[in-house]
């Protein structure tokens, strides 16, 4: 698969050993999905291909695959930081896309919560949920508080 500037953004399919990874890209708005535990290879990239998304990886057996060039993006790096410093040297990942859009826990896009959802925000947070987000699938809620401020500074410290 090959990278096209003129196209969406790039979409992902992490394994399992990048879920922390996967979570940033969510954070930072790209559509991301993770695969279960257990996933076999060979499933993990025919899901990559028929989707049409990357597959991330820290496996070196999956670059062994028929059709994995041009679909899987090996990443050497341990820790989330350093692997998403090793993407970029990939792709062209930005860290700053369309943050907080989607759901950090199941991928879903955000939509504006009903007026009722409030109800669901604890109190002392009710002030900070303007705009309230919530995922339509999973039903998290997400309001701006202390968490995204710290969040945005680490998307910022990952773009740099």
């Amino acid at each position: 698969m090959k990278e096209n500037p003129k196209t969406l953004a790039p979409r992902f399919l992490c394994d399992e050993m990048l879920q922390g990874l996967a979570r940033w890209l969510r954070a930072a708005g790209y559509d991301t999905r993770l695969c279960p535990a257990g996933t076999p290879d060979r499933k993990l990239l025919e899901q990559a291909r028929n989707e049409q998304r990357w597959l991330i990886t820290r496996d070196h057996k999956l670059l062994e695959l028929r059709h994995a060039k041009g679909t899987v993006i090996l990443l050497k790096s341990n820790d989330t930081e350093a692997c998403a410093k090793e993407l970029m040297m990939h792709l062209s990942v930005d860290w700053q896309l369309r943050p907080f859009t989607r759901c950090l826990l199941c991928n879903k896009p955000l939509t504006v919560a009903s007026a009722e959802q409030i109800e669901r925000v604890p109190a002392d947070s009710r002030k900070l949920a303007n705009p309230l987000l919530e995922c339509t699938q999973c039903g998290k809620l997400y309001w701006t508080g202390g968490h995204v401020e710290r969040m945005t500074k680490k998307l910022k410290k990952l773009a740099s």
